[in-house]
């Protein structure tokens, strides 16, 4: 690998780290941000076994269990039973786990929209230039 790659590689790693972070800290009163991404992850996909749930995560099922029982505590996730196997049991999240997420989303997406009005337009061009290949490399497909 190139120097100059390498170099590039390490300061967006730091940097998506940072941005993470600092997003995590706005609009998520109450909830770690295992929670606030676990019950994201519900809203978006839907009703969800804890073991699927923990892969979409990439947490281990017993970190996953103690972050869906204070959901369902908090009153974000209810557990209902899974159609297909009467032994297992779906998360889903209630309307209450829905406000939340959407809140917490638009908290995020306003901090992180304030951050980017800070920047000059050279640099807001290329975020949004670079935002193929960011999204290619989380696996998702550019809109």
């Amino acid at each position: 690998m190139d120097a100059e790659v390498e170099d590039a590689t390490a300061r967006l790693y730091l940097a998506i780290g940072r941005l993470a972070r600092l997003l995590r800290r706005t609009g998520s009163p109450g909830l770690g941000p295992g929670a606030v991404s676990a019950l994201a992850t519900l809203a978006r996909c839907g009703p969800m076994r804890l073991g699927d749930l923990a892969n979409k995560e990439g947490v281990a099922p017993p970190t996953l269990s103690r972050i869906v029982a204070a959901l369902v505590e908090a009153g974000y996730v209810k557990r209902e039973p899974d159609p297909q196997d009467g032994r297992a049991w779906l998360a889903t999240p209630t309307p209450e786990g829905e406000t939340m997420v959407s809140g917490v989303r638009s908290a995020r997406v306003r901090e992180l929209q304030r951050r980017i009005e800070q920047l000059t337009p050279e640099h807001v061009s290329a975020l949004v230039h670079a935002l193929d290949a960011l999204e290619t490399l989380v696996g998702e497909e550019s809109k």
